[in-house]
């Protein structure tokens, strides 16, 4: 089983954070708009399974995502299960009226500017992303892929990392509850 070991954490100097993870080897990328469509299931309240169900669109690329409840208090790991779709807006949309066939049903839109980078930490390679979210703020989104043999030391290692780059205080809202709470 695939899990993803992610923890974010809100920017006040996102040139700060990016120079400490530059030390560590970070490349940045340019940044990339994603537009993430998240939905609602016909028969279960994802907000209180702790789920999610998203299509995300980077520039012609779409992705389907399921996310599973939270399974830690101290980090958002959580199982993830994500699939390529055919590229273009066509593909999106014919998706999108699949999903309404089935009664799933469009909860929000969440809109980020990106930049990615890599670094490598204690033997697992860690996606480190500079996120603008609108309507949400700037956050750093840590994260390391991990499967039931690397979850423990993926989440300690993880908890290494954030202190090693000074970064104290997580979010554990995804950006979909935070992009609703901030209308």
């Amino acid at each position: 089983m695939h899990y993803e070991v992610e923890q974010k954490f809100p920017l006040t100097d996102t040139a700060a954070v990016q120079a400490r993870l530059s030390a560590l080897g970070a490349q940045f990328q340019p940044p990339i708009d994603q537009v993430d469509l998240y939905f609602r299931h016909p028969s279960r309240d994802f907000a209180q399974t702790d789920e999610a169900l998203r299509l995300r669109q980077v520039g012609e690329q779409n992705f389907i995502t399921y996310k599973g409840p939270k399974i830690d208090p101290n980090t958002k790991t959580r199982r993830e299960l994500e699939l390529p779709l055919k590229s273009g807006d066509q593909a999106l949309q014919q998706f999108t009226e699949l999903l309404a066939a089935l009664g799933f049903a469009p909860v929000a839109t969440v809109k980020k500017r990106r930049s990615l980078a890599e670094i490598h930490w204690q033997g697992f390679t860690v996606e480190c992303a500079l996120d603008d979210v609108e309507r949400a703020g700037r956050y750093l989104e840590l994260e390391i892929s991990a499967d039931e043999h690397s979850l423990e030391s993926a989440k300690r290692e993880m908890a290494h990392l954030a202190a090693h780059l000074g970064l104290e205080k997580s979010e554990r809202l995804s950006y979909l509850e935070l992009t609703i709470k901030n209308p």
